[in-house]
């Protein structure tokens, strides 16, 4: 069993405070009775507000807008980890971040406890896109372009193709999309032309962009509906 009103909070992205309000407003009914504050529910248990019934997920899915200095893993002895940075509200048995950004790489993390829908999209025979923004010490040119967009070779890998272009005009602010995900592939790709990353920050992963409202630091859960718009197609 689980307080209502924490339900509530997940399943409508909603906080906690406003998960009470339409508790309290007499909004909310379970299994057809009028919640009261103090309820909880079950995982089979019909839940309604307003009369609508809503869905409830086996699994969490949480966008994290990750800071530099955390480390993307559920438990590390002397660093602070993406898991630490949830609000205690959010965390449960078997979370784990769903792919990995380095502790200096920024943005959109995507922790779960799913682990099969983890698989599906770090699958390499299932990848999914992912775009980042990247502030270098030297500007990009044609030629550079040109090899993120053929397929680099790159030491004795031969990578698919990654889109490269310019943001704003400037040669030395670019968005990179990513269709497969190897160690450190975006700095090593930019080291083979002499070009360090001063900044890189994961903006999408899908088609799903990073909540422009999420401070870094900060995390809401993922909707149904958004939830879509990260899986890979079949």
């Amino acid at each position: 069993m689980q307080r209502l009103d924490k339900t509530l909070s997940k399943e409508l992205n909603i906080s906690r405070s406003e998960a009470k309000q339409l508790i309290k407003k007499g909004s909310v009914k379970v299994n057809g009775a009028l919640a009261s504050s103090d309820s909880k529910c079950a995982e089979d248990d019909v839940i309604s507000v307003n009369g609508k019934e809503i869905k409830q997920n086996k699994f969490v899915y949480i966008m994290l807008n990750k800071p530099q200095g955390a480390v993307s893993a559920t438990e590390d002895k002397s660093e602070k980890t993406v898991i630490d940075l949830l609000p205690e509200e959010m965390r449960r048995k078997g979370l784990f971040p769903a792919g990995r950004l380095d502790k200096d790489t920024t943005g959109f993390l995507l922790l779960t406890d799913d682990g099969e829908f983890a698989h599906s999209i770090l699958s390499p025979k299932k990848h999914i896109d992912k775009i980042y923004t990247a502030r270098l010490d030297k500007p990009i040119n044609e030629d550079i372009i040109n090899d993120f967009e053929s397929g680099m070779q790159l030491g004795d890998s031969l990578l698919q193709s990654a889109g490269l272009e310019t943001i704003d005009g400037d040669n030395t602010f670019v968005k990179i999309t990513l269709r497969e995900g190897i160690y450190h592939q975006i700095k090593r790709m930019f080291k083979k032309h002499g070009i360090t990353v001063v900044e890189l920050r994961r903006i999408a992963m899908g088609g799903l962009f990073l909540d422009s409202s999420l401070k870094e630091g900060e995390s809401r859960y993922i909707t149904f509906e958004e939830l879509g718009k990260i899986k890979p197609s079949k």
